[in-house]
């Protein structure tokens, strides 16, 4: 890259204070800054734009910057990184900028003499990475968890025996006596009434003669003269 082609730094540090304290630093080196908010997007903004330097720091969201660093070096050797950390955590940026072939680290907040001084080292051989081989074995491990059923329905109680009384279930279809379509009542002879016109007839006679009767006593008919006749019919003498 010549002198007069314009140099992009790619930050990737989720701090907006740091990020504007790394702008003005390196604007006045001639750099335009291009920011991230994650290590997932920033090795595709890395892998887009190949930014002369990378500013990243260890603890930003989707993907650590371990990670992200190494995933950059992968794609190419001559990424120019750069760790950036608090003083208290200077110790794990130091390892993983060993492990991804960083060029340095820096320590927040941003001091323009402390870049200046580093500045030379930064635009140095670049080292190489030594984390690579272990890429795949840096990512965690997601266990897959097994399907969770419902345990089984517990075992259905045995049928109860047949009832006292009840005839025996049969083993086969075969054994089934179906019962007979025949209707008993269709079976059974209808009762048949006797006729009673005999004392029907000695009812109906009773009344006309008590009502006859009746009449002669009332004086509403004579009866005298056949009362001799109706006496030796009946047999009273």
């Amino acid at each position: 890259m010549s002198e007069d082609e314009p140099k992009t730094a790619l930050l990737v540090v989720g701090n907006p204070i740091v990020e504007g304290q790394l702008k003005r630093v390196l604007h006045k080196r001639g750099y335009t800054s291009e920011i991230s908010g994650d290590g997932d997007s920033a090795v595709d903004q890395y892998v887009q734009l190949k930014p002369d330097l990378v500013f990243i720091a260890l603890d930003i969201p989707a993907l650590d910057g371990h990670l992200a660093a190494l995933e950059m070096r992968e794609s190419d050797r001559k990424a120019r990184i750069i760790f950036v950390s608090s003083k208290g955590r200077l110790a794990r940026a130091e390892d993983a900028a060993y492990s991804s072939g960083a060029v340095g680290t820096l320590v927040t907040p941003i001091i323009d003499s402390i870049v200046e001084e580093a500045w030379g080292s930064w635009m140095g051989k670049i080292p190489e990475a030594p984390g690579l081989s272990d890429l795949d074995a840096l990512y965690p491990v997601l266990e897959e968890k097994e399907p969770e059923f419902p345990p089984p329905l517990p075992g259905l109680p045995p049928l109860p025996g047949p009832l006292p009384g009840m005839p025996p279930v049969p083993e086969s279809p075969d054994e089934v006596e179906l019962p007979s379509l025949t209707s008993p009542m269709a079976e059974a002879p209808l009762p048949v009434k006797k006729k009673r016109w005999g004392l029907r007839i000695i009812l109906l006679l009773a009344l006309v003669g008590a009502g006859v009767a009746g009449a002669h006593y009332a004086e509403l008919i004579d009866l005298s003269p056949y009362l001799d006749d109706i006496r030796e019919s009946l047999g009273i003498t």
